[in-house]
């Protein structure tokens, strides 16, 4: 059996390895500012990001998200989007109602709590995305943010 060949294969290319290498290592280091923030707040990055799904899906049409909606918006199986509304439910910072559409469906909708919650959690992120992006000037950051758009917009 012969060893791949490096030309042949576009990681060991122009951008290839390195660049996936540091992507990686800057979202690793970017989760544990935010992780950091979360803390503070008793909640995981899961329920952090269900909570702010949430909360943007209600709509001023009384709409609120179901529990596959939120597992779609977060890239998780249902049963895990069930056990993430779970634990915020416990906390007490969202509740499930009946579908005012479908009597079958259930929505989840965030309390008094979860909204200021959401908004302290959103707040404690935009801190701490300052803090990471900090050593970087304006024109950098809108760099990365062009570029990290085109890598990631197939994939949403």
């Amino acid at each position: 059996m012969t060893e791949p060949s490096p030309a042949g294969n576009r990681a060991f290319g122009r951008t290839g390895v390195r660049e996936a290498d540091l992507i990686l290592e800057a979202a690793r280091g970017l989760r544990r500012t935010w992780g950091d923030g979360l803390a503070a707040h008793d909640l995981s990055p899961h329920e952090s990001r269900a909570l702010r799904v949430v909360v943007r899906s209600c709509g001023g049409d009384g709409s609120a998200p179901r529990l596959a909606d939120i597992a779609t918006a977060l890239r998780i199986a249902p049963r895990s989007a069930t056990e993430v509304v779970d634990r915020l439910v416990a906390r007490g910072l969202v509740e499930r109602r009946p579908s005012a559409g479908d009597r079958r469906a259930v929505e989840v909708v965030p309390t008094p709590t979860g909204l200021e919650e959401h908004t302290a959690v959103e707040r404690s992120w935009g801190e701490a995305a300052v803090r990471f992006l900090e050593p970087l000037d304006d024109g950098e950051r809108a760099a990365l943010a062009s570029l990290l758009l085109r890598l990631v917009r197939d994939e949403r």
